[in-house]
């Protein structure tokens, strides 16, 4: 009856949507590295832990007050408070109940609820006995003013104090990844210091003068020996002793060396990941900013046009020489691939960022790019690049809002605009980011004298301007040629001179800016005179 019960209150864990969104929240705060409520939690408990470490230190050469007393209660009770709560978002008791039920029922054998309850508790052990989960547990410890011992473990408070901190937490990582070559290198280290202590220790007791009266005082004398410490207050006096001391020095030498090496050999390889850590940590202030997935030569002229726009952008590249290339330039650059989920999160795609960018040269992996991106967010608008035709139906079926052709863009505009001067120097002048000027929008507005007239009515020339194209979602110019859909509208390139506008649709114009907008004054003005007229 009471496995049936447990089983029924796991399911009910498992349905229930306000456990769940509990559950969340507080992994939010104490575990998930891109939830800015873990940062603001943090920064609290860095303060409460230096508040504690101070009145702890205060009460050492003062009367503990009852204030004193009191804040000291209250810190116990929301670092017990946060153990606890560590421990149980680590992991779902109810979900490994209900993993061990299925798989009796799929097997058609007894549930043990004993087995998948040691399995539940075997899972909260593995937190209990992680490194910062014994500091944190030996943080509480100095609060207990009835055994004055334990503060000794006021420096675990101190150790606390790294848990917040991503850097350390990347320290301990570089120390994981040579686990193996650390602890052997421990363990060469500790029988070293056996054979010394005891051998010294052998050699100086029986001499009166000698200063090494116990093994600890070997002890001391190896480590302070083996570290080059050297504080000259316990030395050898006899030949065997000082015979030790030589045969101690030298693989220390060795041993300092060898663990010098390891440290460096681990930083170099961590340096991409510090330096990334540094990128995501400057994302953390940024809002509304775009990301450049690829820093080649399309690449490159985004970045450099943003940046004069005073735009805020990260660079996502795989090519070592192009990400030094955009550091070179103080730009936000990191060397990864932009189709990996974990990239993108913390590259800020979910949180501040407004605009994917694929620029890279590879259709193929800007189609998974884009994949990545519309992925994990349904509302981000990705703008993506592609050098063949047949892959511009791939983008929008991954979810590119809009693809782009430089190459066939390129080639279009140079065999329209061949011979015409003007065009090419608006082209020249846009390129090489001349002020004057200028590629703008010119709405064709309901009875005005736009409307209803042929491109070869509107004087462009006389005024210096040149056609780009036209943007209309009007059917009734579906029969004209060099159409590109653009979402539900068309953009009709370069329209023949006989192309009557319609009410709605939009001119792309480029030229210098005085002419433009002395031609979109002469519309605004006939517009109101023609219906003064009326």
């Amino acid at each position: 009856m009471l496995t049936k019960l447990i089983i029924y209150f796991a399911y009910f864990l498992k349905s229930s949507p306000k456990y769940r969104n509990t559950k969340l929240f507080f992994y939010n705060i104490l575990e998930n590295k891109l939830s800015r409520r873990k940062a603001h939690f943090d920064i609290l408990m860095v303060g409460l832990i230096v508040l504690s470490i101070m009145f702890i230190l205060y009460d050492v050469e003062h009367t503990a007050s009852v204030m004193t007393g009191y804040f000291e209660q209250a810190i116990i009770v929301i670092f017990a408070c946060e153990y606890l709560l560590r421990l149980w978002v680590y992991s779902d008791t109810h979900i490994i109940i209900l993993e061990e039920h299925d798989k009796s029922l799929y097997l058609n054998i007894k549930f043990s609820f004993f087995q998948a309850l040691k399995k539940a508790v075997f899972k909260k052990f593995e937190y209990i006995l992680s490194p910062f989960a014994i500091i944190d547990l030996l943080a509480i410890l100095p609060s207990y003013r009835q055994l004055r011992i334990l503060r000794i473990f006021l420096i675990f408070r101190l150790f606390k104090l790294l848990r917040y901190s991503n850097s350390t937490k990347l320290f301990s990582d570089i120390l994981a990844s040579k686990r193996f070559e650390l602890l052997t290198l421990l363990i060469f280290t500790c029988l070293l210091v056996f054979i010394a202590s005891v051998s010294v220790y052998i050699f100086e007791y029986p001499d009166p003068n000698s200063n090494i009266k116990s093994l600890f005082d070997a002890f001391y004398w190896a480590i302070v020996t083996m570290a080059t410490v050297g504080y000259g207050d316990v030395i050898p006096h006899t030949t065997g002793g000082k015979l030790a001391a030589i045969l101690l020095i030298l693989p220390s030498l060795g041993v300092l060396s060898f663990f010098t090496s390891l440290l460096i050999s681990a930083f170099n390889e961590k340096l991409p990941e510090l330096r990334e850590s540094r990128v995501f940590a400057e994302l953390e202030h940024y809002k509304n900013f775009i990301i450049i997935c690829g820093y080649g030569r399309v690449g490159q002229e985004i970045a450099k046009q943003l940046s004069n726009d005073k735009q805020k952008f990260i660079i996502i590249d795989k090519t070592e020489y192009h990400v030094e290339m955009a550091r070179k330039q103080n730009f936000l650059a990191i060397q990864n691939d932009a189709s990996n989920n974990e990239v993108l999160l913390s590259a800020g795609i979910c949180r501040g960022a407004s605009t994917v960018l694929c620029t890279t040269g590879d259709d193929v992996t800007n189609v998974y790019v884009t994949l990545t991106s519309r992925h994990l967010n349904k509302n981000i608008r990705i703008i993506s690049r592609t050098d063949r035709l047949e892959n511009v139906n791939k983008l929008y079926q991954a979810g590119a809002n809009h693809v782009i052709r430089p190459f066939e863009i390129a080639g279009m505009l140079a065999a329209e605009y061949l011979g015409q001067p003007v065009a090419f120097e608006a082209i020249s002048g846009i390129l090489q980011n001349q002020t004057e000027i200028a590629m703008e929008t010119i709405l064709v507005s309901e009875g005005s004298a736009l409307d209803n007239r042929q491109i070869m009515q509107l004087a462009l020339a006389q005024n210096k301007l040149t056609l780009l194209g036209v943007i209309s979602a009007n059917p009734i110019h579906l029969k004209h040629k060099n159409k590109y859909q653009v979402k539900e509208q068309h953009f009709y390139f370069n329209p023949d001179p006989e192309f009557i506008l319609r009410y709605g649709d939009i001119l792309v114009v480029f030229g210098r800016k005085y002419s433009v907008d002395h031609f979109r004054d002469q519309t605004e003005q006939n517009r109101l005179l023609s219906r003064k007229s009326l």
